[in-house]
């Protein structure tokens, strides 16, 4: 499917980026990937990267300085493309609640310019990656997502028969990656802190890796047909029992929850439950709107899950232990 295609990863240097070219990289014969992003120091620090990981395959890679606010760049950098993966966004709640405006202008129009964009430069597929604080938002940046996440599925009804696809995956912390937990605590470790801090007790989280948040993205390339929200199956931890797996029997210190952060994250709300189908290892939420209809958009093999079903990390299912924290822990590349 991605064998001598044109692929281009909006803020492609962040942890998904990489990972996700290295990975399609190995696995495929892509005609081309173009790294879009606005810092060329880290566009370099990647191209490095991968010379010394995979040096055959280097000469597939562009390095496209841009920003997703400039939509006469984005028309440019979007010539001859086949998919787009937007991961491009202001992620950081404290700086989104702090510079409003630029949030809005990164998250809500530079979302609306990949899909001017992407229409108008007949791009096959778009793939949009989402994040949990958009269910439910009750900070900015989640709110951002949200309408982002809107714009997105509601790019389908002016695609027309053989326009662009757009659908969304939407992630929650994804273990080991920049900003998650894990690197928090390992810097703490080997710093020798006797206490790793804590915001809540209560707290838990699912467990993703950057390969499985690859592997929805590819399997929304494959599959969608437009209007899709893909959510993959996780199991859940407790905070705690990361701290635990981690430094056995350290200390914990109770710090307090985070302005804008949630005990527990929540991928699929009870209202969305009614336009959600389970399949083997995800789920996807499919939209509501009159140009949806079930015989050219739906994906055969799902069942409909429970009515004010809600998939929430605080009651799954599937939980790690800390003994398979520790396993998983170990597998990481931090």
């Amino acid at each position: 499917m991605l064998n001598n295609k044109s692929i281009l990863i909006t803020g492609g240097t962040g942890s998904f980026g990489k990972k996700f070219t290295e990975m399609i990289l190995q696995k495929y014969d892509p005609k081309k990937i173009i790294i879009y992003s606005r810092d060329e120091f880290k566009q370099d620090v990647m191209k490095k990267e991968l010379t010394q990981k995979i040096p055959d395959k280097i000469s597939k890679l562009r390095f496209f300085i841009g920003d997703v606010r400039d939509k006469d760049r984005l028309y440019r950098a979007f010539k001859d493309v086949d998919y787009v993966i937007h991961a491009a966004a202001m992620k950081q709640v404290p700086a989104c609640e702090y510079n409003p405006f630029e949030a809005i202008k990164t998250n809500i129009h530079g979302a609306q310019n990949i899909i001017d964009a992407a229409l108008d430069k007949d791009v096959k597929k778009v793939v949009a990656l989402s994040t949990d604080k958009a269910v439910n938002p009750i900070n900015l940046y989640g709110g951002t997502k949200l309408v982002s996440d809107k714009l997105f599925v509601s790019a389908n009804a002016y695609s027309g028969e053989e326009g662009a696809v757009f659908s969304v995956v939407r992630y929650g912390n994804v273990s080991g990656s920049r900003g998650s937990v894990i690197p928090l605590f390992k810097e703490l470790i080997e710093k020798g802190n006797l206490e790793l801090p804590i915001t809540d007790e209560r707290m838990t989280r699912f467990w993703m890796t950057l390969d499985d948040a690859v592997n929805l993205v590819i399997r929304a390339l494959n599959e969608s047909k437009g209007g899709e929200t893909y959510v993959f199956k996780n199991p859940s931890y407790k905070v705690t029992d990361i701290a635990e797996a981690m430094n056995p029997g350290a200390k914990i210190k109770i710090i307090g929850i985070r302005e804008g952060e949630k005990l527990h994250e929540c991928m699929i709300t009870s209202e969305d439950s009614r336009r959600t189908y389970e399949y083997d290892d995800h789920y996807i939420i499919y939209p509501d709107f009159i140009w949806w209809n079930k015989e050219n958009y739906f994906k055969e093999g799902g069942n409909l899950i429970e009515e004010n079903w809600e998939y929430n990390s605080g009651t799954n299912d599937e939980w790690l232990d800390i003994e398979s924290l520790q396993k998983k822990i170990r597998k990481l590349d931090i």
